[in-house]
C-alpha cells in the first residue's frame, strides 16, 4: 500500500467538507499515514497559523482513535507545527479515508510552545452532547489526552 493513491474524505455533520489525494506513507493496520498538498482553495489565516498553498501535509488517521493528527510544513520544508482534529476512528476502505470531525481541534505550534484548544463553542453547538453523548465524552477525552501529550513529551512519541 505505500506510495498508493487514497482519497482524504472529510466530513462534518453528515456532510463532505473535503475531499482530496493522497499518497499512502505507512499503514500498520492501526494508524494509516498519508501525505497531501494543501487542498483547501487559496490561503487561510487562523491568526496562529497561515495555511497555503505549498504546504505539505502529513495526516496519521488511526483506525482506533478518536483524533487524527495533520503535521503542517511549508513549502520549503519548515515545519509550522501540527494540527489535531477530533474526529470518529478513520474509516479506512476502498481507496478512501473517511474522517468524520467532531468540531474540537488543538494546534500545536511548531515549538511546543503554543498549545490551543480550539472551537469549543462549535462542538457544544453541535448538539453532539443530545444526540450522541458516548460520541461527545469520547470526543472530550481524545482532546484532554491530546492537551496533555503536546503539553508534556509532545506528540513526537505518538507520531513515531
Amino acid at each position: 500500500m505505500f506510495g498508493s493513491s487514497v482519497d482524504v474524505v472529510l466530513v462534518k455533520a453528515g456532510r463532505t467538507k473535503l475531499r482530496y489525494p493522497a499518497t499512502v506513507v505507512s499503514d500498520d493496520g492501526t494508524r494509516l499515514t498519508v501525505r497531501a498538498a494543501w487542498a483547501a482553495e487559496g490561503a487561510r489565516d487562523f491568526g496562529f497559523v497561515r495555511f497555503e498553498p505549498g504546504d505539505v501535509l502529513t495526516e496519521h488517521y488511526w483506525r482506533d482513535r478518536w483524533y487524527a493528527v495533520k503535521e503542517v510544513r511549508a513549502g520549503d520544508g519548515t515545519l509550522k507545527g501540527w494540527y489535531c482534529d477530533v474526529t470518529r476512528p478513520a474509516a479506512i476502505a476502498g481507496g478512501e479515508v473517511v474522517s468524520e470531525d467532531l468540531d474540537l481541534d488543538l494546534w500545536v505550534s511548531a515549538d511546543g510552545a503554543t498549545v490551543l484548544r480550539l472551537d469549543e463553542d462549535e462542538f457544544a453547538a453541535s448538539g453532539l452532547a443530545d444526540r450522541d453523548p458516548a460520541a461527545a465524552d469520547h470526543a472530550r477525552r481524545a482532546l484532554d489526552e491530546l492537551e496533555l501529550r503536546a503539553n508534556g513529551a509532545g506528540l513526537g512519541d505518538l507520531l513515531a
